[in-house]
């Protein structure tokens, strides 16, 4: 890995980081725009094409039912089912943390208050191109049951008619009904526009490909969306403490996601550093998809040193991680400088692998520097909230001319009748 001290050299990695995501007016912008608007005009038909053309595979029925769910969901090992149970109940006791309620003041007479509602239907991508991903069923679909979802719909490509046993079992392991064999722009233009087979949703969640992230872009206002996810972060913090195998270890697990993943480390430590590169290419000899985490590890990964431990933290706010680890000697001092990161793990015992599986956190996190505005998948993405206002007569007269002086001000001549046509009412 490169190893970097000089400023401009972290300032133009920090903006590699930022060209890495793809950008607007791009080629595969322009073929995602062509699907989702075939898609809206011709719906199943053009469904059926595009899962032809990108999954070679002549489909004749859409859903996938719920005996082929449970057929599929028999093969899968016994270990990993009991694996996959203890991940839900912990992922879903965490997420019951999340739930919110409606609530009311009353202020003399008048009532003021707000209504949680959960959305009505939701549709959840679930990769299926080079790997296929059940925990990414487990995270997604978990908040929104806890969040009192009544429909849910899930969109699993099944390349060339393959269809995953452990995905299918996460899916049985849930109750999830109405799952569908499609997956692209094209899935995600029929959960957003809805056709004869798959009935619109208010919100489609879930990460994916290039075209699935730009997709989803484009639909956003059609229904809403999760976020926009881009490649996968970790950065982490570490001092002369920490262990140079966990942290290499911990480094690669990113790296070996996708070309475009960014693997870094911050420290103050030069012999951590030269340690930690040493043991990178130790372990990352015996990785099987060890050709992506080079080319990610290349062009993506780095070592900064700093002077200390505060200009650690202030380059990793900058860069608001998806994942940020902190692996040093007292890692609670370190956490209140943190302002800006998807998930912090704290601590040589808890490397980011906890998070995507068992701990129980979401692991669908903001990436591209955007957890400097955004928040992990949660319970709160599964509901929407209603403004509630009652007032009686006594009530409104209290606020008439204030809300008359302010509507006229504005110039909105018919909102401020509807408090003069009342008063004069009352006046009678």
């Amino acid at each position: 890995m490169r190893v970097i001290r000089k400023n401009k050299d972290v300032i133009a990695f920090f903006q590699s980081l930022r060209e890495r995501a793809f950008g607007s007016g791009s080629e595969i912008e322009q073929r995602v725009k062509a699907i989702l608007d075939d898609v809206r005009r011709n719906g199943d038909r053009a469904i059926l094409k595009y899962t032809k053309t990108f999954d070679s595979h002549d489909i004749k029925r859409l859903e996938i039912r719920s005996d082929e769910i449970s057929k599929y969901a028999e093969k899968a090992d016994r270990k990993v089912i009991k694996a996959l149970n203890l991940s839900a109940k912990r992922i879903r006791a965490f997420h019951e943390m999340q739930k919110e309620t409606s609530w009311s003041f009353s202020e003399g007479d008048n009532l003021l208050g707000q209504v949680i509602r959960p959305l009505e239907r939701v549709g959840v991508y679930i990769p299926g191109g080079k790997a296929s991903y059940p925990s990414t069923v487990l995270m997604n679909v978990i908040p929104a049951q806890v969040a009192g979802v009544k429909e849910i719909a899930l969109c699993v490509p099944t390349p060339k008619g393959e269809i995953n046993p452990y995905v299918m079992a996460s899916i049985k392991l849930l109750g999830v009904k109405e799952v569908y064999r499609i997956g692209g722009a094209q899935a995600i233009g029929a959960m957003a526009y809805g056709t004869k087979t798959i009935k619109k949703v208010d919100k489609i969640v879930g990460p994916g490909n290039i075209y699935v992230a730009l997709a989803k872009k484009m639909v956003f206002g059609e229904v809403d969306i999760d976020m926009i996810a881009g490649p996968s972060e970790i950065l982490i913090i570490a001092d002369d403490s920490a262990n140079p195998a966990f942290v290499a270890a911990d480094l690669l697990s990113q790296a070996e996601h996708d070309e475009l993943a960014s693997a870094i480390l911050i420290t103050d430590s030069k012999r951590l550093a030269d340690a930690v590169d040493k043991e990178i290419e130790k372990q990352l000899a015996h990785l099987k998809r060890k050709e992506i985490a080079r080319k990610s590890l290349d062009n993506y990964g780095v070592i900064i040193i700093t002077t200390d431990i505060k200009e650690a933290t202030e380059l990793a706010n900058h860069i608001a991680p998806e994942h940020l680890e902190v692996m040093t000697e007292k890692p609670m001092d370190v956490l209140p400088m943190i302002k800006n990161a998807g998930a912090i793990f704290l601590g040589e015992w808890t490397p980011e692998a906890l998070g995507d599986y068992s701990a129980g956190p979401n692991h669908t996190l903001p990436t591209g520097g955007t957890a400097r505005f955004s928040s992990p998948l949660g319970v709160y993405d599964f509901l929407k909230r209603s403004s509630l206002l009652k007032f009686t007569r006594s009530g409104f007269m209290e606020l008439a001319s204030t809300v008359e002086t302010i509507a006229d001000i504005e110039g909105l001549e018919a909102h401020g009748n509807t408090i003069r046509i009342r008063r004069q009412e009352l006046s009678r």
